[in-house]
């Protein structure tokens, strides 16, 4: 069977279930990164930079960076219903921001029953590349709309 023929046989979460889902995420909730859409391997996330998500240089904060890529990633990962959890992941830093609001996309790369891989971009308000996650994920049998 092929791995296209493994995923189109999953149910998938509709974009309204993915954010409903993820409201009840508390870290991002704080850090005040918004889901904007998510679907089919895909999702979509942005932050509005507030002095709380700089360093001391007065620039955003890696930690920062990271997190909005990771939420946007585990819905991207989420979004084709089965529970996906993160077993590994990295970023590359290009450049930085002190204001404005920064965006994240999600791609899935591969995908099969069990190991997902994404690329998540992240830019800033004029599009200009900040930084690159990459994520791989293992799939789980328990459904996210069961939690």
């Amino acid at each position: 069977m092929l791995i296209y023929d493994i995923v189109s046989k999953c149910e998938h979460m509709t974009s309204e279930d993915m954010t409903r889902f993820f409201k009840k995420d508390k870290f991002a909730e704080y850090n005040g990164i918004e889901l904007i859409d998510a679907s089919d391997g895909h999702a979509r996330a942005s932050m509005k930079i507030t002095p709380n998500h700089l360093n001391g240089l007065g620039i955003l904060h890696g930690g920062a960076v990271f997190a909005l890529a990771d939420l946007t990633f585990a819905a991207a990962s989420n979004s084709r219903g089965n529970v996906a959890v993160a077993i590994n992941a990295n970023i590359s830093y290009m450049s930085s921001a002190s204001e404005g609001t920064i965006y994240a996309e999600a791609k899935e790369i591969s995908v099969n029953h069990k190991i997902g891989t994404y690329t998540i971009d992240i830019t800033n308000e004029k599009g200009e590349m900040l930084a690159i996650f990459q994520g791989m994920v293992y799939r789980k049998k328990e459904r996210v709309d069961q939690l």
